[in-house]
């Protein structure tokens, strides 16, 4: 499968993928069970690996490519390795994009989103990824959403799943509800340029806060992930210890307490609280309402404030908003001291953040001080330094580790840390307040009013029935599943939910009393379908449940996973939360979705990442009809450690195809030698040695890198120079000087190490050097310490630090054959003369370091 060119006395072959990657990719194909994974019950060691599934927008990009480029390399290396090795792929199919294309092409969603799966499994293919179709997912089917909708009922039932109504994140491009990570610096996540808006809407929520703490606790063990994503997540869950403390009301006249519910604020510096000299409350405060209602004058103020945080909200720039406020001309009394501190709404405290209400201590919060400051607030001191005698600090002062308070009645003199703990404890004893743990992390939000999504397995009662009022809620049996989704659907992006114009969906019988009732029209966050689609893949044709407890324990957690940062809040931390209820309801034992977590960079090009906005994508079909798929697939791997961004240069890929080429040459030259040659190992000359010795180095190389740095781009690097080694060696090879038994080693060897990153470049050469069966399944090889060793090492000499010669001696000479030699190099004498030598600083087979004066 190859040209023949003329060239010099003999005739070479020339590498041509175009006729190589077909031939072998037709043969893969006609073996389903190739890249199968073994039972459960095998008894071999498992190993899952797992890239981040795609949603199916009709073609790859060099981003996909890289992505899976990773996994298939680290999947045919664990083969190698001998481990039973899962490697599933499948579809993130519902979304938004989906609608779109019914719009502008007047195509049905479905339709769509089936026929770019099949492009884009079409170019997987060809691109020879190491996938087992046979547990494909696709989402968007109703084999898989059924589970979606059968776990949402089983959350309903353990309380995990609510509706309410609530101040909701609504993009008018998507014309949808967006979960709180879905809101990005006050943008759509789908959209960058699309300002979010505030509505009141009822909407279906998940409980993720319930855990919240198993969350965050969680972090500490997954050792395997990114310190950035874990980070991530712990900054998004945000846990805060603080303490609860009621401010009583009382009327501007001072006759008596208000009618309006107490104000409760929440602070997480409780030993401050004797410096309060405001309360600020949130404009949408329940408060602020009721004193509008009663001031027309302060009404106006109160709606100019939550028009500005509507406005910030949709700018993403809340934080950054300029600070002011209004005196309502009420007050409110601190418990601890009896004191009354006036009332203030500020347009900088939010609602629904904490309590929607903050007590205001100047003296020790910066942003509390500009706003006395603004406004001509008292600033109480209450903490001052551990430290007596010295100058008090300037204020605001901040620290509590090393502080004590002052003017704060029974508690001056104790520390922060102490007087925490107990005015927490005295608030609760006295019933106006107790500590508590809050969270930035708010309930998942999963009601979507877009028709390509999961359908929520939920009714309204028309008439209401025994516990049921009417209109009330009723969740369907697990015998009604699936709710499908109907294909025939008039998409306008208008007027909530296509769902609901539809009679007959819409209307439906109670599955309680019988009686008319009414769908849900909402669907699902796309969200939840990725929550656990991995899990499915253990057992993705199960028709009876989402999947078999026994495979998944098998198979869980992932080994590897990998996919993109981007994904550290929405999908991973959904994920985990998922993995958790699942737990709950006994369906697996692990607690988290996955052991090692790999963020892979981005690809850019023209100094921008890929996308067809920029217009800056390439495709990898063109790649591949220039370069071949092995070119293409390694040159993603070589041009970057694949934690960095990579710069995509065309020329990169051409050098690539060049050095396969080299490859290819030099194989085929041997090929028939190496077919006609036992194994084993004879008595070397230096040709032989200097192979072997640079052969079994590359091997340890490539085996440490797979096994720890994943640095690929070094693993190829190493594979080149091998190939430059072989090269210089070419002639002996020829001569005979080389053993056959050795040319047949090396050539055997390097399409072994070739096979992780060139796939079918490596199949086919194994087969012309007679290797038998599928080259991944091959035991990888196996360095030999002593063959890898050197004869010689340079071991660099300092003098005073600086490098002033490099010696050569013969690997495993002891300390003092290497300081002699040291002390001997004509250019170390040179250089000493003159000058005293205070001391010798040998590190075997790494430094001389001469210290002189």
């Amino acid at each position: 499968m190859s040209e023949q060119v003329a060239g010099g006395s003999e005739t070479q072959q020339r590498y041509n993928p175009a006729e190589i990657e077909p031939k072998w990719q037709a043969r893969w194909d006609a073996d389903p069970g190739l890249y199968a994974a073994d039972r459960h019950d095998s008894g071999r060691p498992k190993f899952y690996c797992l890239e981040m599934l795609p949603y199916p927008s009709g073609q790859l990009h060099m981003g996909h490519v890289r992505n899976y480029s990773i996994g298939d390399a680290l999947a045919r290396f664990m083969w190698m390795q001998g481990y039973n090795v899962l490697h599933p792929m499948g579809w993130d199919a519902f979304g938004l994009p989906a609608e779109n294309a019914a719009l502008k092409n007047n195509t049905p969603p479905r339709e769509w989103t089936l026929s770019n799966i099949a492009a884009m499994r079409k170019q997987m293919a060809r691109i020879g990824f190491s996938y087992d179709w046979a547990n494909e997912v696709t989402t968007c089917l109703p084999e898989y959403y059924r589970w979606n909708q059968w776990f949402f009922l089983k959350m309903f039932e353990h309380g995990l799943a609510y509706r309410k109504k609530s101040k909701v994140n609504w993009c008018p491009d998507c014309q949808t509800v967006l979960a709180n990570e879905q809101v990005i610096n006050g943008r759509c996540w789908r959209h960058d340029d699309t300002l979010v808006e505030q509505k009141d809407l009822t909407q279906w929520f998940l409980r993720i806060t319930q855990y919240a703490d198993e969350l965050l606790n969680g972090l500490e063990k997954l050792e395997g992930w990114p310190e950035k994503v874990r980070t991530m997540q712990r900054n998004w869950i945000g846990r805060s210890e603080g303490t609860l403390v009621d401010f009583a009301l009382e009327d501007a006249a001072g006759a008596g307490a208000d009618q309006c519910p107490a104000i409760t604020v929440f602070t997480t510096r409780v030993d401050t609280i004797f410096g309060a000299t405001s309360i600020q409350i949130a404009p949408e405060h329940a408060v602020a309402k009721r004193f509008s209602e009663q001031d027309a004058v302060l009404a106006g103020q109160v709606d100019k404030m939550i028009a500005e945080q509507k406005a910030a909200r949709e700018s993403g720039d809340v934080g950054a908003i300029e600070k002011h406020g209004v005196s309502t001309g009420r007050l409110a009394i601190n418990p601890f001291n009896g004191e009354r501190v006036p009332i203030w709404v500020a347009n900088y405290i939010l609602a629904d953040y904490g309590s929607g209400a903050i007590m205001s201590v100047p003296a020790h919060d910066e942003r509390d001080f500009e706003f006395a400051a603004k406004y001509g607030l008292e600033v109480r001191r209450v903490i001052v330094p551990d430290v007596h005698g010295e100058e008090l600090p300037p204020l605001p002062y901040l620290d509590e580790d090393a502080s004590v308070l002052m003017n704060s009645g029974a508690w001056s003199g104790q520390s922060c840390r102490e007087a925490q703990a107990a005015m927490g404890k005295h608030a609760k004893e006295n019933k106006f307040g107790e500590p508590t743990v809050t969270y930035r992390l708010k309930d998942w939000g999963v009601s979507r009013q877009r028709y390509w999504g999961t359908p929520i397995p939920m009714v309204y009662c028309r008439n209401g029935h025994q516990g049921v009022e009417a209109d009330g809620v009723v969740a369907l049996p697990e015998s009604a599943l699936p709710v499908l989704l109907p294909e025939q659907v008039e998409i306008t992006q208008q007027g909530g939910s296509p769902l609901g114009r539809l009679a007959g969906f819409v209307d439906t019988t109670c599955p309680v009393c019988g009686g008319p009732a009414r769908r849900e029209t909402d669907t699902m966050d796309t969200f939840v379908d990725s929550s656990w689609y991995f899990y499915r893949y253990t057992d993705a044709k199960n028709a009876t449940a989402p999947f078999d407890s026994a495979k998944a324990n098998y198979w869980f957690p992932i080994d590897q996973y990998i996919g993109g940062v981007e994904h550290a809040i929405l999908h991973l931390i959904y994920s985990r939360f998922w993995t958790k209820v699942m737990r709950d309801l006994g369906l697996i034992e692990n607690d988290e979705p996955a052991t090692r977590l790999f963020t892979q960079g981005m690809v850019i090009k023209d100094g921008a990442k890929m996308s067809k906005s920029k217009g800056n994508v390439v495709s990898p079909d063109d790649m591949i009809a220039r370069y071949g798929a092995d070119s293409t697939r390694m040159y993603a791997l070589f041009a970057a450690p694949p934690d960095r961004d990579l710069d995509w240069q065309e020329e990169g890929v051409a050098g690539i195809s060049r050095f396969l080429g080299r490859v290819y040459r030099l194989t085929i030259k041997y090929a028939e030698q190496i077919r006609g040659t036992a194994t084993g190992r004879g008595k070397q000359g230096a040709a032989g040695q200097a192979l072997l010795r640079k052969l079994h180095q590359t091997i340890a190389k490539i085996t440490q890198d797979f096994s720890g740095r994943w640095h690929f781009n070094t693993c190829i690097a190493a594979i080149m120079e091998l190939v430059n080694t072989i090269l210089d060696h070419e002639a002996a090879m020829d001569s005979g000087e080389v053993s056959a038994a050795t040319v047949a080693e090396v050539f055997r060897t390097l399409t072994l190490l070739l096979a992780p990153f060139a796939a079918f470049l490596a199949a086919e050469l194994w087969e012309q050097i007679g290797g038998e069966g599928a080259v991944f399944r091959v035991a990888w090889p196996v360095a030999d310490a002593e063959l890898a060793r050197e004869n010689e090492v340079e071991i660099p000499v300092q003098i005073n630090g600086k490098l002033a010669s490099v010696i050569k001696l013969a690997a495993g000479s002891d300390e003092e054959i290497i300081k002699a030699a040291a002390l001997a190099d004509p250019r170390i004498q040179a250089r000493l003369e003159g000058r005293t030598l205070v001391k010798v600083i040998v590190v075997p087979a790494k430094l001389v370091n001469l210290v002189v004066k």
